[in-house]
């Protein structure tokens, strides 16, 4: 095997068994960078050291993104705190769980989280709000928690993120690199995301079906980590904002980036706006409660960002490798379809990564001319990439299930499974199914 090709790949197995492991990415991406660096060849930079390395090419790889999509970061993370501390995320959830009347709970949590983060509310702020409901649905229909990651986090990572007109990072990464709208390859990509939507609803439905018949209940002696009734209580008498009025900053949000192409950090800044003033009386304390509550939301978005950065610092080390040079020789040998290409290169840079947006910016950092050179349409570059983002990205050394489990009080061989299967193995099949309907002329 190539000497450089290896040296990746035990990186990737590195990075993945450190971050198992719950070490911050503050400390893993620059530790696996250094191995990178020590164990790799660099044909165009000559002789790299360490230090040179760190500063010359890992560093400017994060700046370099940071700059990018601070604000989209920012306006994001401002927006997932006001519908937190507002309530206004929790109205949203509890209507649409009470048109499920019981039936279909699992699938309703991931319809909840998808239209959360479609609208613009973070996914980590997502896991907060919604996990609560979701442990009262699954407590009152009688279904195991183990179903209960993997429910959140389908609707945060999958058809919200890469369907057509989302604001998501991912669509927004895409767009500035290849000079593509956000409904890019509108018509394979809505089919595509509601065969998704439907593939993992079905999963979900079947796999609580199942557990149940096997006697897999809510309580379930075999967990690791058991409840206690304190976690189960419910503030029935929180006063929420309706749901109608919690929904209508997340329509203009929409409206704005899609219908009359304002920019996202323009668009959702408006959202936050609009839901200051309709929902401002939800927030009990006045303006010096509403200062806490942007203090809050801005320091989340310097956390989220910077994590994501640091990993995009270790791909941009990672870019500059023989190895990496050698892989991507390897793959463009093997005459595959240029979309097979794309979403290949992307997936195993989301891997690399341990995230989506992270993946995205170093493929498109490393990959984008020879994207744009390779004859076929960029508005389908576009979606494969998003879509294909979502595929590896949830090895379980991404950081974000980790928390998730963490917040649920699951580990991974009770949980991890699910999680796989709708965000792993679906979206590839969304993949080669996107890559089919272009095949045959949509």
């Amino acid at each position: 095997m190539n000497v450089g090709i290896l040296v990746l790949l035990i990186a990737i197995i590195l990075f993945g068994v450190l971050a198992f492991m719950q070490l911050s990415a503050l400390i893993l991406a620059p530790l696996v960078t250094i191995f990178v660096i020590v164990a790799s060849t660099f044909p165009e930079a000559g002789n790299v050291t360490i230090l040179s390395g760190l500063k010359e090419m890992f560093m400017p790889a994060a700046s370099a993104y940071v700059t990018s999509y601070f604000l989209v970061f920012f306006v994001g993370a401002l927006f997932g705190a006001v519908y937190q501390f507002t309530g206004a995320a929790e109205s949203i959830a509890h209507f649409i769980a009470g048109l499920c009347k019981g039936k279909f709970v699992a699938p309703i949590i991931f319809i909840i989280t998808c239209v959360l983060t479609f609208g613009g509310v973070s996914g980590f702020v997502v896991f907060f709000v919604v996990y609560p409901i979701a442990l009262n649905l699954f407590k009152e229909a009688n279904l195991t928690r183990r179903l209960i990651p993997a429910s959140i986090s389908a609707g945060c990572w999958t058809v919200s993120m890469t369907a057509p007109g989302s604001p998501s990072i991912q669509n927004v990464i895409a767009m500035d690199n290849l000079g593509t709208p956000s409904t890019a390859a509108f018509v394979p990509s809505l089919i595509v995301s509601i065969a998704e939507f439907i593939m993992i609803f079905v999963w979900l439905e079947l796999r609580a079906r199942s557990f149940t018949k096997k006697g897999l209940l809510f309580y379930d002696k075999s967990l690791k980590y058991q409840l206690d009734e304190e976690e189960l209580a419910v503030d029935e008498n929180k006063k929420l904002p309706h749901w109608i009025v919690a929904m209508i900053p997340i329509v203009l949000i929409l409206v704005l980036f899609n219908g009359f192409k304002v920019p996202v950090e323009a668009s959702v800044f408006a959202g936050v706006m609009l839901a200051a003033v309709m929902m401002f009386k939800y927030v009990k304390g006045g303006i010096k409660a509403w200062l806490q509550v942007f203090n809050k939301g801005a320091a989340d978005s310097g956390v989220s960002i910077l994590n994501t950065a640091i990993v995009v610092g270790f791909g941009g080390v990672v870019k500059n490798t023989q190895g990496f040079t050698d892989l991507v020789q390897a793959l463009q040998g093997m005459k595959m379809s240029p979309l097979v290409f794309v979403m290949i290169t992307v997936a195993i840079c989301a891997g690399a990564c341990g995230s989506a947006s992270g993946g995205m910016g170093v493929a498109f950092s490393a990959l984008t001319k020879t994207y744009q050179a390779l004859g076929v349409s960029l508005e389908q570059v576009h979606r494969i990439a998003a879509i294909a983002a979502g595929t590896l990205d949830t090895l379980p050394h991404q950081g974000a299930q980790i928390t998730l489990l963490g917040i649920c009080k699951m580990t991974h061989k009770e949980a991890y499974f699910d999680i796989a299967i709708t965000q792993i193995l679906i979206p590839f099949i969304t993949c080669f199914l996107f890559i089919a309907l272009c095949g045959m002329g949509l």
